[in-house]
């Protein structure tokens, strides 16, 4: 496998209508290849971000007459290099939702790997914000990890963050980087988005690449930016702010080696018993 690749992530601000998203994501990967990426991201939902369902899923990708998904197959095509559609609203057949899939395109255009997110949004934050993603998609069964010439990837979507068993598993299961591109909201963006991914970067002695949309969306949505880049010690290598742009650094890949001999957490895993709640005297009072 190689010992080093550029990445580039894309950070945008997604509209609801599917063509200018396209137009977008097209002029930012070809400007990532010319500059050297050799693995290109897009953030969740970077196809279309529309909040009303019905449009949604008139909107949707499907596909048995699919419209982007040819359009990033042609596009891994034109720059050789790996391409990862972060997500797309899929339709399902017989389904009432659709799913939240993430493509992987290799550089000749056929589709390497899919993965439907696990994990759906369903909070009410501050200010009133409130989401349910579960209303609208069906979540994923299986994971994913990928073998490419450079790594092994493991693929997530944004809300999957916050489950670290998950990413421990890729991890077991050879994952060497891990992709979580998102659409955060800004109030937990600012409290846990950097925390969070290294973290799971720590965790797993990974590299950790993290596409996300920024600023404000049809219906006033808003989301956080911050396009993170992170090696498997958990440093930061690049962090994309609020400005829609590209966001690169490039990936020693020793240094996944590294980190996993310093900390070897990985391999250490030990069986426990469930948990028990214990009551004060209660113990005593059995005696």
């Amino acid at each position: 496998m190689a010992e080093r690749i550029k990445v580039a992530c894309l950070q945008i601000s997604a509209g609801r209508e599917v063509a200018p998203n396209l137009a977008t994501i097209g002029e930012l990967t070809r400007r990532a290849r010319d500059e050297g990426a050799g693995f290109i991201l897009t953030p969740e939902v970077a196809v279309m971000l529309e909040p009303k369902r019905e449009p949604k899923f008139a909107k949707a990708e499907d596909e048995a007459k699919p419209h982007a998904i040819p359009f990033f197959a042609d596009l891994a095509r034109e720059t050789g290099a790996w391409l990862l559609a972060g997500s797309m609203a899929v339709k399902l057949a017989d389904e009432e939702r659709l799913a939240n899939r993430s493509y992987l395109f290799a550089p000749d255009g056929t589709i390497a790997a899919r993965y439907d997110k696990i994990h759906m949004f369903d909070v009410n934050l501050a200010q009133g914000e409130s989401y349910r993603e579960s209303s609208q998609f069906r979540p994923g069964e299986a994971t994913v990890v990928v073998e490419t010439p450079f790594a092994r990837v493991g693929l997530t979507v944004c809300y999957d963050l916050r489950f670290p068993a998950l990413y421990r598993a890729l991890a077991q299961a050879g994952a060497e980087i891990l992709t979580v591109p998102s659409a955060f909201a800004v109030p937990t963006g600012r409290a846990h988005w950097h925390t969070l991914l290294r973290a799971r970067a720590i965790e797993t002695g990974c590299f950790v690449v993290a596409p996300a949309q920024t600023g404000t969306h049809a219906e006033g949505r808003k989301t956080y930016g911050h396009s993170l880049i992170i090696d498997p010690w958990g440093e930061v290598l690049a962090d994309g702010g609020e400005e829609v742009g590209i966001v690169s650094a490039e990936l020693d890949l020793a240094r996944i080696a590294e980190a996993r001999q310093m900390v070897p957490s990985l391999g250490h895993d030990r069986p426990f018993a469930p948990p028990r709640l214990v009551k004060p005297g209660a113990a005593a009072a059995a005696d």
